[in-house]
Parts: structure tokens; sequence; C-alpha cells
């Protein structure tokens, strides 16, 4: 199932292109979600020759809450401010997707440099993960619309859940499905942020938050 694994991870690493590029905000919510559905199927075939009710139920709560209920979370905050599009980010969609491939080279370089021996994770799951930690990181500090700010701690999450998976053999579930519990009640907290800016300002431009001062 190596290869398989191996080929939900560049999907993985291309969505998260994808989210570099894309200043619609409806297709990068669609593009998390995707990566939520991603990891779950990842989560269950990177244990396929050691899988047990813990690992399937991991999955399946994995992609309930990354592929479904923070999607939905993040679309009604959407329908609530009326947001289409991130149209001045701090940083270009040009020069992020060229910052993408240069995260994309980091990361490959610390996958050949960091490898997992005889996993059954996949080849590539630290290029994968650091890549997305990376452009979780990116997306945080390089976008003002504080719901694309979300997107990118989502996506920083998945790198590090994807990261965690490869690695953790004897993590008891309800330590993982805990983690997965505090990032669905992050998320909650900064959907209801983003509706209290948007009531009071009109807008979702996290940067403009600095009319608070004084």
């Amino acid at each position: 199932m190596k290869g398989t694994a191996d080929t939900l991870l560049v999907l993985l690493m291309l969505t998260n292109l994808a989210l570099l590029g894309s200043s619609r905000l409806r297709a990068c919510v669609r593009f998390t979600a995707m990566q939520g559905i991603l990891l779950g199927a990842y989560t269950v075939l990177s244990r396929w020759d050691d899988l047990s009710v813990r690992v399937v139920l991991l999955g399946i709560v994995s992609t309930g809450v990354k592929g479904v209920a923070f999607p939905w979370a993040l679309f009604r905050s959407l329908r609530e401010t009326g947001a289409q599009r991130e149209m001045e980010p701090f940083v270009g969609y040009s020069l992020s997707l060229l910052a993408g491939i240069v995260f994309l080279g980091v990361s490959m370089w610390l996958g050949w440099r960091l490898p997992l021996p005889g996993s059954a994770a996949g080849s590539l799951v630290v290029s994968a993960a650091f890549f997305s930690i990376l452009t979780g990181l990116f997306l945080i500090v390089g976008r003002k619309k504080a719901l694309t700010q979300v997107l990118g701690y989502l996506v920083m999450e998945n790198g590090i859940y994807a990261f965690g998976i490869a690695v953790s053999h004897e993590l008891p579930v309800l330590i993982e499905l805990g983690v997965l519990l505090d990032v669905l009640v992050a998320v909650f907290v900064m959907g209801i942020a983003i509706y209290h800016i948007n009531r009071e300002f009109d807008h979702i431009d996290a940067d403009r938050l600095k009319m608070l001062k004084g």
C-alpha cells in the first residue's frame, strides 16, 4: 500500500499549491476539505499491514472532522460575512506560488534527510508533512482575511497530523482524538471571531484590527 499512500501524499501537496495560488475563498475551503478526506484515507492506508479498529475509527473521525465539520463551519462563516475573494493579500499569488515551489524543494530535501525506513506510511510523508506546515504558516502571515488565516492554521495542523500518524505507533486513540477535538474547538472559536469582526467592521481583514487601538 506504499504506492497508494504516496499517491495520497502527492495529492496533498498539490492541494497546498492550489491553496497558495487561489484567491477564491470557497475554493480554498474545498481544497482544505479535500485535504481532510485525503488524510482520513491516509490514516487507514498507512497502517494497512497492521490494521485495527482503533486505526479505522481514527480515520473515520479524522475524515468527519477535517473533511466535513471544519468545511461546514467555514462555509457558514463565508455565508455570514459575504466574503468571496482575498483581493489584496500581503503577498501576491504569483509570488505565493513561487514561495510554494521553494517550500516544496526544502520539504523534499528534509524528506531525504529524515527518511522513515520501512514505514508503510509512504516515502513522501516527511516531505508532505513539512510542506503542509510551511504552507499553513505562509497562509497565516501572508494573507489578510481572518478566514484565510484560519485555513492556514488547519493546513499547518494537517501537516503535523500526517507526520504524527507516520511516526507514532503506540499513541492511544483517546489522545489522538483529543488533538482533533482541540482543533475543532479552535476552529469554531475562530469562526465566531470572524463573524463578530465582520459585524463590527463590515470586513474580515485581520490587518485592519489595528483600528481597535486607542
